[in-house]
């Protein structure tokens, strides 16, 4: 048995901050203007930077460490040392910029903890402004080795409107990551030979020296050009091009090029049907993927445990088709629209991305999905929820159900304005009809073989969801 105070802890620390005595530390910020005193033993412990910082500094003859941090808002210093003692962070009526700003001081600090947290609360909750300040924040966190999940957030708007960064002013200015990270992905919607275009375009400008005429170009501008771009040469799909494209636009900097790949596109032209020496060809660029959810990784993983298969299928032989009903950010998520939408369908998905966690979690239905009844139970011992491998959640976790006669319920038409889908344990559910408003969806324990997710609270909110009808493929 554990008992815990972490609050009466905590506001023991925060007095501990606020009493004046004892300090061993001062922190100037904001250009010196503004001084914080500060527990040489709390702040290394909390925080690996100030370790390494303390470690370095001198005392003065008072014995006391100054560490400066002129940069720094003394608002935003104030804010970090609060969640240093007592981890606490109050971000009650703050402005949007001043919660990026603090993500970006927390990351200085190497706060994982509080820069998780805040990358997630800008994504979930603050997407708009996000959007209006696109480009700034797009090439700033590039410049930066973390902020992978705004990295991502910041390329999935690309990959449907490249124009934001590729037709910017400031493109040729991108990080050398951030460009790579767009022109590797199969779901970029450009044209190919443009992506071509584009890579010539900033590698030419990272190289002032080049010649502006191509035909004034020697053997030594071309390998300048060709250590420039080894990076990103490799992400260009060369033969999925036409032989105009390649005649016109590679062919001038084949030089660029490795022999054997130059080689391999001029047989290609030739003679399309004959295999190429390379070990992989990049696949064609898909407008987009088929889930804003899951990958075909999880959908093979899901169509295994639907045919009950004790050998996992791979990616080449999925037997089922993922047919998308319903995408709560396009149709909504108002509970209704899910009995509307869905009505009728047997065999489906229905997949939900947990708000401020990486959880996705589900339940499949083989039943038919019914608005027009007064609230009924369905039997099947073919039903089955579960949670999937997904960022920090390192299994995938399958429960099937056990007392079958109460597998899924098809809601009564008064039920249908607040309650979604609901599975033996595991429901979604708002009382303010949209899914993303309050922590109201919930999964337990009651009826399915093991519970599927291990956080304490069984209630949440989402942030998005998704149903499928599940199809088999046809040969």
């Amino acid at each position: 048995m554990s008992l815990n105070f972490f609050d009466k802890l905590s506001q023991d620390l925060i007095e501990l901050l606020n009493d004046g005595d004892d300090y061993n530390v001062i922190i100037e910020v904001e250009n010196k203007k503004k001084s914080f005193t500060a527990h040489s033993n709390v702040l290394k412990f909390r925080s690996s930077y100030f370790r390494r910082e303390l470690e370095n500094i001198q005392p003065n003859e008072n014995n006391i460490k100054i560490i400066i941090k002129s940069c720094i808002s003394a608002q935003i210093f104030n804010v970090i040392l609060q969640y240093i003692y007592g981890g606490i962070v109050d971000l009650e009526n703050c402005e949007t910029r001043f919660i990026y700003d603090l993500m970006l001081a927390a990351d200085e600090f190497e706060l994982d903890e509080l820069t998780n947290k805040l990358e997630t609360l800008l994504i979930e909750t603050k997407s708009s402004w996000l959007k209006t300040h696109f480009s700034f924040i797009y090439h700033f966190i590039f410049s930066r080795k973390d902020f992978k999940k705004l990295k991502n957030f910041c390329n999935d708007i690309i990959v449907k409107y490249p124009n934001l960064i590729f037709d910017s002013n400031d493109f040729t200015s991108l990080k050398e990551s951030a460009l790579i990270s767009l022109i590797k992905r199969n779901d970029l919607q450009i044209e190919e030979i443009k992506i071509w275009d584009y890579v010539i375009k900033w590698g030419i400008a990272q190289t002032s020296t080049l010649p502006t005429n191509l035909d004034d170009w020697t053997k030594e501008n071309f390998l300048t050009l060709k250590a420039t771009l080894q990076q990103c040469l490799p992400h260009i799909r060369y033969f999925h091009l036409s032989g105009i494209e390649v005649l016109d636009k590679i062919k001038p900097y084949k030089r660029i090029l490795d022999k054997q790949l130059w080689n391999d596109i001029d047989q290609h032209l030739i003679a399309p049907e004959r295999p190429i020496s390379l070990v992989t060809e990049l696949p064609t660029r898909s407008e987009k993927s088929f889930s804003a959810i899951i990958s075909e990784e999880h959908a093979a993983e899901i169509s295994t445990w639907i045919d009950r298969k004790t050998t996992a299928y791979t990616l080449t032989n999925i037997p089922y088709k993922f047919e998308l009903i319903l995408r709560g950010t396009q149709d909504g998520f108002a509970p209704q629209t899910f009995w509307d939408i869905c009505h009728g369908h047997a065999c489906t998905v229905v997949l939900v991305k947990v708000k401020g966690t990486d959880e996705i979690i589900g339940g499949y239905n083989p039943l038919t999905w019914d608005k027009n009844t007064d609230g009924k139970w369905i039997e099947t011992k073919d039903s089955f929820i579960f949670s999937l491998k997904n960022g920090d959640i390192q299994n995938s976790i399958l429960s099937r159900v056990k007392t079958t006669q109460l597998a899924v319920l098809n809601r009564s038409k008064n039920d249908q304005i607040k309650g979604g889908p609901y599975f033996a344990d595991f429901w979604m559910y708002s009382g303010k009809s949209d899914f993303t408003l309050n922590d109201c969806c919930r999964s337990f324990h009651w009826y399915c073989e093991k519970p599927i997710r291990s956080l304490s609270s069984s209630y949440f909110s989402i942030i998005n969801y998704e149903v499928f009808k599940i199809v088999r493929k046809t040969i």
